[in-house]
């Protein structure tokens, strides 16, 4: 019991509060992280390794639709779901696909305007086609959908793939 007691005292002393309010500190701080990293995540898609310059300019035009592909690599999914919204919200009209890979493993993410949804266009199908160049697969909703796959130097002929999709 003493040595209970001890490390009690000790987390509390750490955690700069009374034994009595360890849990509650404890809580806090994990919400206190969660924020933290909800602001880092954000911050990175911010600054993320676009080129230099605005990815809208390098929007291609097909069919009348806009179309904007990047390579992101090492990047969390749920920074590349940040920056596909943003991209997208900022096209008001058109797709937006976003691909990388790190350690062996390749993500895509694309990700259509509504209008171009209400016109029959689904991100999941067209990201499903993209992933069979990465050797995986994928799926999601028609507005927003992602794929996995081992092969992340075939990345830049999965992202081609987007421009043929869209002419058909």
């Amino acid at each position: 019991m003493r040595d209970l007691e001890h490390e009690i005292q000790t987390t509390a002393e750490l955690l700069k509060s009374s034994p009595k309010e360890v849990v509650k500190r404890v809580e806090a701080i994990q919400k206190r992280v969660k924020e933290l990293e909800r602001k880092l995540e954000q911050v990175a898609a911010r600054t993320s390794s676009w080129s230099s310059k605005d990815p809208l300019e390098h929007a291609k035009e097909i069919n009348g639709i806009r179309v904007v592909t990047a390579r992101v690599d090492s990047a969390d999914p749920k920074v590349y779901r940040g920056l596909a919204d943003q991209i997208r919200d900022r096209l008001r009209s058109g797709i937006v696909a976003i691909g990388g890979g790190s350690d062996g493993k390749a993500l895509l993410l694309v990700a259509a305007t509504p209008d171009l949804v209400a016109r029959g266009i689904n991100a999941a199908a067209l990201v499903r086609e993209m992933a069979k160049e990465i050797g995986g697969s994928g799926g999601g909703r028609a507005d927003m959908a992602q794929a996995g796959g081992s092969d992340p130097s075939r990345i830049p002929t999965a992202l081609e793939k987007l421009y043929e999709l869209v002419k058909l």
